[in-house]
């Protein structure tokens, strides 16, 4: 707790004099981001740091491995769901991003099982993405396996996205943009998804 309480004194001393009056406009005229991202909770991927944004800029979703779960309406806990539906029918963004990177422990997962550790509802979650086990050829080394089922992973959340009648029909229409990519921890190379299971580096 310690280490978290020095970096707030750091924020206060070093970052907050110079960032005061962004902050304050923040307070004053709420958040208007342009732009929504589902993240995975990966302490290692922070889309603020990726994507060189600054507070009010990005409205962020993150849960395990970036999922973005179909539309389903209902009385069970939606958390992703509530997110997107609050950042585009409220804040009115105009693009959503799926982020997703390299080394994904829920990724590893749909191809080695989850921990027995986290099967109260890790083990339920990326069943989401089980579908994308049925496009990656089960051949070659764990690795490729892996990184085939990133990238799937991936268009599969672009996907679910479009069926949610507030994003297919805007997104089809042009009217929101929806983007795919991929962060690799080892290299700091964003890619972006161009094609199903295809990531070429953002130049």
């Amino acid at each position: 707790m310690e280490t978290l309480l020095e970096g707030y004194r750091r924020f206060r001393s070093d970052i907050w004099p110079a960032e005061r009056d962004r902050y304050e406009r923040l307070a004053k005229r709420g958040q208007r981001p342009e732009t929504l991202v589902v993240a995975c909770s990966d302490s290692r991927v922070d889309p603020q740091t990726v994507f060189g944004a600054v507070p009010g800029e990005l409205f962020v979703v993150r849960n395990v491995a970036a999922l973005v779960p179909p539309y389903s309406p209902d009385s069970q806990y939606h958390g992703t769901s509530a997110a997107l539906e609050f950042g585009v029918r409220v804040l009115k963004v105009r693009q959503i991003v799926v982020l997703g990177h390299a080394q994904c422990g829920g990724v590893r997962a749909m191809v080695e099982g989850s921990p027995e550790e986290a099967r109260d509802f890790v083990e339920p979650w990326i069943q989401i993405a089980w579908g994308v086990r049925e496009l990656v050829p089960q051949t070659g080394s764990v690795e490729e396996r892996i990184a085939a089922y990133e990238a799937g992973v991936i268009g599969l959340s672009l996907d679910n996205l479009r069926t949610f009648p507030w994003i297919g029909q805007p997104a089809a229409e042009g009217r929101i943009g929806l983007h795919g990519f991929s962060f690799d921890i080892h290299t700091g190379v964003l890619s972006r998804l161009t094609g199903p299971g295809r990531l070429d580096p953002v130049a």
